[in-house]
């Protein structure tokens, strides 16, 4: 008999063993597969964070983010957040007072409530910043033409445009269109005083927040919460001027502006990455975690497969079967079922992917948080493969150090 006759012989008896106990079989394959879609699952929103992060930032038209520090929740206070950029208009002033400089505006993020007929109220992500230029799409209306008037020169006496800009998941909430008017404060007095007419309907600052905005100018923002008198805003954004290379320029800001904390668009969505450190971590442990209880599980299963078959494999012994043999079956029983739970763990990956996506998109706004690319895929089915080969492994190794002729005598 030939050696490519005796190993289709062996993994013919090792698929029919499959079939004999299907039982176990079917659980082994399922324990494969869920810890392939775990990893393809975790790995795929990593990714998918990632390249989402990246293309907000490309997408916002900017160069360089500088802040003062870390943004500090103040619950129960007006607008909910403490914002660590001080006097943000004069800095807005001096940065475009710069030749390497095009533009720089202050981003206001703070907690507004919202009505639209001042007795029901919700709270909404109210935007304090720039309603023009290329980086913003509307899907109706526009920007609010008059731009930042109230600031006047830091007195904040002067005229109150009350034109806002909503996202169109707020549009859909509320049933909102251009021309129609909205009530926003910071508290729900001031929001029953103020009455904002929206102007157009866009979703850039919504998919940049991952939630439902508002947009209005900065010194309205800060009016309607509060916060005029240290003309606070979250973050400053620049463009940096053509021909300036915007490392450089962000070198020689931080330098004349030690105080505050400039960064790249990949600088700052590595910051921002680094303050999730904790999910991250705890991201990469469910990943490994899963990988080592579908080792667990499947050596478990082809262990317990040797010692419940020690008899037959002692009367293959008795009749001049090998070792050798014995174990290519072992082995053959095992990566099958590792194949076979990897190829339903990455079918079940790919319309898992799909689903998460979607309630994503619903929940939060953003679409496409979990990636799915071949090379994830093809990693999930490389995981299968491994795990399967170190249980068969492990399985073989005690099969070859046991001596199954001795059972024979019992």
């Amino acid at each position: 008999m030939g050696v490519l006759s005796r190993i289709r012989g062996l993994v013919a008896i090792a698929v029919a063993q499959l079939r004999h106990e299907r039982l176990r079989s079917v659980l082994a394959m399922l324990g494969v597969a869920m810890a392939v879609l775990a990893s393809v699952m975790l790995v795929s929103t990593g990714i998918g964070v990632l390249e989402t992060g990246q293309q907000k930032f490309d997408q916002s038209g900017r160069d360089l983010w500088v802040t003062g520090g870390p943004v500090e929740l103040q619950p129960g206070s007006v607008g909910g957040f403490q914002n660590s950029l001080i006097d943000a208009h004069t800095i807005e002033r001096e940065f475009e007072a710069r030749e390497d400089v095009e533009t720089a505006n202050p981003l206001i993020f703070q907690t507004v409530y919202i009505s639209t007929n001042q007795s029901e109220f919700e709270t909404v992500v109210g935007v304090g910043a720039g309603s023009r230029g290329p980086s913003l799409s509307f899907s109706e209306g526009g920007g609010i033409e008059e731009g930042d008037t109230h600031y006047a020169n830091g007195t904040y006496d002067g005229p109150m445009q009350y034109e806002v800009i909503i996202d169109e998941r707020t549009a859909r909430q509320y049933d909102l269109s251009v021309g129609d008017s909205v009530y926003l404060g910071g508290t729900l007095a001031s929001a029953s005083q103020n009455e904002f007419t929206v102007v157009g309907i866009s979703s850039t600052y919504s998919s940049f927040v991952g939630a439902p905005t508002v947009v209005m100018p900065p010194s309205e923002i800060q009016e309607i919460t509060g916060t005029t008198a240290s003309d606070r805003a979250t973050m400053m954004s620049v463009q940096v001027a053509d021909g300036y290379d915007v490392e450089e320029t962000g070198e020689r800001l931080q330098q004349e502006y030690p105080e505050y904390t400039v960064r790249t668009n990949q600088e700052q969505l590595q910051a921002t990455l680094q303050e999730q450190a904790v999910v991250l971590a705890s991201g990469t442990g469910l990943v490994v975690m899963a990988v080592v209880a579908g080792i667990l599980l499947l050596l478990n299963l082809q262990l317990s497969f040797v010692y419940r078959h020690r008899e037959t494999f002692g009367a293959l012994r008795a009749i001049g079967t090998s070792t050798r043999s014995l174990v290519v079956v072992v082995l053959a029983n095992t990566l099958a079922i590792g194949l076979i739970g990897g190829l339903v763990g990455v079918g079940l990956a790919v319309p898992s992917i799909w689903a998460v996506n979607a309630v994503a998109a619903t929940v939060s706004g953003f679409e496409g948080v979990v990636s799915v690319s071949w090379r994830i895929l093809t990693g999930g089915f490389v995981v299968s493969f491994a795990v399967s080969l170190l249980g068969g492994v492990a399985a073989s190794l005690y099969l070859g150090r046991s001596e199954p002729l001795k059972y024979l005598n019992r």
